[in-house]
């Protein structure tokens, strides 16, 4: 029997991401630093988040009204954007985690199901 290797962490669906990005910003606005390390934080590091996905998703949803972006300084003194919510992205968000719950239980229930008892 082969040993079993340690597996890399999950990529994260692009979704899911977007997902994971408004929920980020639910308790105010931070810029992208912050955003990517509480994603990390939530999920006990299990979902990393690299900067060629973070900046793109964020320009993503900025440009569907989702998140503004200003600029501002951070808690190191330095020049940041910091994204917030909106209210179109506060509804998406409430759209999204209800999408993403059915879906979540749907595949639990497959990966829970006894064979069927139907033909084949």
């Amino acid at each position: 029997m082969g040993k079993l290797l340690p597996q890399p962490a999950p990529e994260i669906l692009r979704g899911t991401f977007d997902l994971l990005i408004l929920r980020a910003l639910t308790w105010g606005p931070a810029h992208g630093y912050a955003i990517a390390r509480w994603i990390e934080h939530a999920t006990s590091d299990v979902l990393a988040v690299g900067e060629g996905t973070l900046y793109p998703a964020l320009h993503r949803l900025e440009e569907r009204g989702w998140i503004d972006a200003s600029w501002g300084v951070s808690e190191n003194n330095r020049q940041a954007k910091f994204y917030s919510l909106t209210k179109r992205g506060r509804a998406q968000l409430t759209v999204e985690t209800e999408n993403w719950r059915r879906y979540a239980a749907a595949v639990f229930a497959a990966l829970e199901a006894q064979p069927s008892s139907g033909g084949g």
